[in-house]
């Protein structure tokens, strides 16, 4: 017979490999369809109608097959590698960043527990102690990938676009990190969950009420991190031909694609979990024993949130103009960074005076 401890590995373990792949299914799907959103969207407000061929039916369901046809497209177009590139680097940058950015899900949850046969699962693929770290400490490795790609093309504008990264991600890093530093006062913990079951009850238990500063500045952050309008100089089409990913074809370069809307889709669920809290509904009691009705509903409120803000990365995009390079660094440096700075001060003042005077923060 086997030992009892093993039997129960054996079911973490294949419990654990459900979500996992549950979750890794879902957020491919949002990603690529994130594509064809952010086509359509930019269609619209050009006044145009945006992919619409690729379909089924006679009205082509509004191009709905446009991103398999695109994935089909990226595998099917010829690979070229430059002949004086560092040929290693320069297979292993796209795959590099598509990586890191993926490696960003595991931690966020992405709804709460459900009770199956006794058995409480999470949806979560790991409930780390130390998520915000893990997250922060995971989401910089991007920018080796760009960097690398950037550098071993051996073509000068991919190698600026990968100098750009590194001195935008540095610059904006300390931003987000000092804004999270805050949040973490406030909460008195890391780990995503337990801020999420802070947040629970009245809307204004959400962060963004409570850190209205600290969402600015986390958000713009956020912005500069993915590379995104106004902060895409790493790859400015009119300055660099396409920065970093100037001298990629095929699947490469769709990778490089791949990892950047992995990286705004998952930074979107970020962003709902740390201020606007995640799965839970305002005035909404979490169950004691919440079973599968609730999980679908949990998980699905957390991918309402997170699409609203992939939509403003879209709509973003197709609304501002892009900065030029020295106003992203005098923005990161001059004015960021003391505003975060500020915002640690606010917030651990503000928790004294409260516990002086008996105020419930």
């Amino acid at each position: 017979m086997l030992d009892l401890s093993i039997v129960m590995s054996m079911a973490f373990l294949v419990e654990k490999s459900i979500v996992t792949v549950f979750i890794f299914i879902v957020v491919l799907a949002v990603v690529a369809y994130a594509t064809l959103g952010e086509r359509k969207i930019a269609g619209y407000l050009q006044d145009r109608h945006g992919p619409n061929r690729a379909g089924i039916g006679k009205h082509k369901l509004w191009g709905i097959l446009q991103p398999i046809a695109d994935g089909t497209k990226f595998f099917m177009k010829e690979d070229i590698i430059p002949d004086k590139a560092n040929k290693i680097l320069f297979v292993l940058a796209p795959t590099f960043t598509f990586c890191a950015a993926g490696f960003i899900m595991a931690a966020i949850p992405f709804g709460d527990r459900i009770t199956i046969f006794g058995r409480e699962v999470l949806l979560q693929i790991a409930d780390i102690n130390l998520g915000i770290l893990y997250i922060l400490a995971i989401g910089s490795l991007g920018v080796y990938g760009i960097a690398m790609g950037g550098w071993a093309s051996n073509n000068k504008y991919s190698l600026m676009g990968g100098l750009r990264t590194v001195s935008q991600m540095i610059s904006y890093e300390i931003v987000m990190g000092l804004a999270l530093v805050a949040l973490m006062i406030d909460h008195g913990t890391p780990a995503l969950r337990q801020i999420v079951i802070q947040q629970s009850g009245p809307i204004w238990h959400w962060s963004v009420f409570s850190h209205p500063l600290g969402f600015l500045l986390f958000y713009i952050s956020v912005f500069a991190e993915c590379s995104r309008m106004p902060f895409d100089l790493p790859e400015a089409e009119n300055e660099l031909v396409a920065g970093y990913h100037t001298e990629y074809s095929s699947m490469k370069f769709g990778l490089f694609q791949f990892g950047e809307y992995t990286h705004m889709t998952l930074a979107s669920c970020f962003i709902a979990t740390l201020y606007f809290g995640g799965w839970t509904i305002p005035w909404v009691a979490v169950p004691e024993n919440p079973g599968l009705i609730w999980g679908i509903i949990s998980f699905g409120v957390l991918w309402i949130k997170a699409l609203f803000f992939l939509f403003v990365f879209m709509w973003v995009r197709w609304t501002l103009p892009r900065f030029r390079y020295d106003q992203l660094l005098y923005l990161g440096w001059k004015k960021l960074i003391p505003l975060a700075i500020f915002n640690i001060f606010l917030t651990a003042g503000l928790i004294l005076l409260f516990q002086k005077f008996g105020i419930a923060g």
